[in-house]
């Protein structure tokens, strides 16, 4: 009976510790270091381990994401993949943590907190990242001093007032690795505290302002910033900005818990996305589609295939134009000429051009090919016009369903 009541008091106190308000800490988020809005004053963080007695639902699905491993010991990372390699020459005892290895790529920190981008001899390690789609080895800014500075975005409750474990190696401290429920919903004692329940002590913001914290590179959003011929790492709110949408929610598409991309706990399926686009927005485009020649030419074929191509290179390139994560650029420019990036490279245009839309799959073609075929395109080879579609005043799609809805509406007028 002692023995219990001794482990029940340990485990408050363990918990009060936990709960306990960190005085003067700043804690911040995004790629800006913005302050973190704390849904009450007084919350502190608890982690995820804690959320899951409750959202157990929401806490398996964010498990089967790449926002849960975005930092790992050596034992997280074996345990996530047995296999993890290490650059040559290191053994796990060197490595402090590893960033990433869930999806696209592996990083490694040593035990002083930088980077690894030498040998042990000091001379540059051009091997030094891990590239799991295909499982190559790149040069990850070989024999140059890396600071760890991703906690602002990748990690949960993040501060700079202090540096973890007083390492010169790593700029600034985190509660909790990775990016737990509270990086996005804020502390959440109180929330526990107040017995729970929707909006109380608690963030659920949807807005697309929330999200730009971290998917945007700098305060510039104009600028879609590119190099090597591909758009660089988290450009979504510039790409949705400039390139066709600006007017999208992340949540129009993105069930947020859930996850977009394959990886070591999600070897198949996107759940986190919503394909049915197709129904709620572009209707007339999805029924001329159905029967084309493109929408026959492969199983599985959405409209994102042509109009959200992979043109973000996060670790490799698979071909001349086509990298290993989906831009979020929609609009395709048609004309043969039309230049994808900028004259120096190192910005986007807000459109997509043919080659990085159609060359992709059609390699022994060319941009002017491409533009000829690129009018009526979601109708090509069905018989009604001879270019698809229907003939000029024939009943298309719109017209269907306005029919389809009269009886609704003539039963409404005489229920009046």
């Amino acid at each position: 009976m002692e023995n219990t009541l001794l482990k029940a008091l340990i485990g408050l106190f363990i918990l009060g510790v936990v709960l306990a308000p960190v005085s003067g800490v700043e804690y911040v988020i995004g790629s800006e270091k913005a302050p973190v809005h704390k849904p009450d004053a007084n919350s502190t963080y608890v982690g995820a381990e804690t959320c899951k007695m409750c959202h157990q639902q929401e806490y398996e699905d964010w498990s089967k994401t790449g926002h849960a491993y975005k930092l790992m010991t050596p034992d997280e990372a074996l345990k996530l993949r047995a296999d993890m390699p290490l650059p040559t020459g290191y053994d796990w005892n060197d490595i402090l943590y590893v960033i990433g290895g869930w999806g696209w790529k592996s990083i490694y920190i040593g035990r002083d907190g930088f980077i690894i981008t030498n040998k042990k001899d000091g001379t540059p390690l051009e091997e030094n990242q891990y590239n799991w789609q295909d499982g190559s080895w790149s040069a990850y800014h070989p024999g140059e001093e890396k600071k760890y500075d991703c906690t602002k975005c990748h990690n949960t409750g993040s501060t700079y007032d202090r540096d973890h474990l007083n390492l010169s190696g790593i700029e600034g401290d985190w509660t909790f690795r990775g990016i737990q429920c509270e990086a996005c919903h804020g502390p959440g004692s109180r929330h526990i505290e107040l017995s729970g329940g929707i909006g109380v002590a608690i963030d659920v913001n949807k807005t697309v302002e929330f999200c730009k914290m971290c998917h945007v590179t700098g305060p510039d959003t104009s600028v879609i910033h590119a190099g090597d011929g591909f758009i660089l790492p988290y450009q979504q709110y510039a790409e949705l900005e400039n390139g066709g949408k600006p007017f999208l929610v992340c949540t129009s598409c993105h069930f947020p818990h859930k996850p977009v991309h394959n990886g070591a706990t999600n070897p198949e399926g996107k759940p986190g996305i919503d394909r049915t686009c197709t129904f709620r927005c572009h209707q007339e485009e999805s029924w001329e589609f159905e029967g084309s020649v493109m929408q026959e030419a492969k199983e599985d074929f959405f409209c994102t295939d042509c109009h959200m191509p992979k043109v973000t290179k996060v670790a490799i390139n698979v071909g001349e134009y086509e990298a290993d994560a989906a831009t979020h650029i929609f609009t395709i420019n048609t004309d043969p000429d039309a230049e994808m990036f900028t004259k120096d490279g190192k910005a986007a245009n807000g459109y997509l051009t043919l080659e990085y839309v159609c060359l992709r799959c059609h390699e022994d073609k060319d941009q002017a090919w491409a533009a000829s075929h690129a009018k009526g395109i979601h109708t090509l080879g069905k018989e009604e016009d001879g270019h698809g579609g229907s003939e000029k005043g024939a009943c298309g799609p719109t017209a269907v369903l306005l029919f389809a809805m009269l009886p609704a509406a003539i039963y409404g007028l005489r229920k009046k």
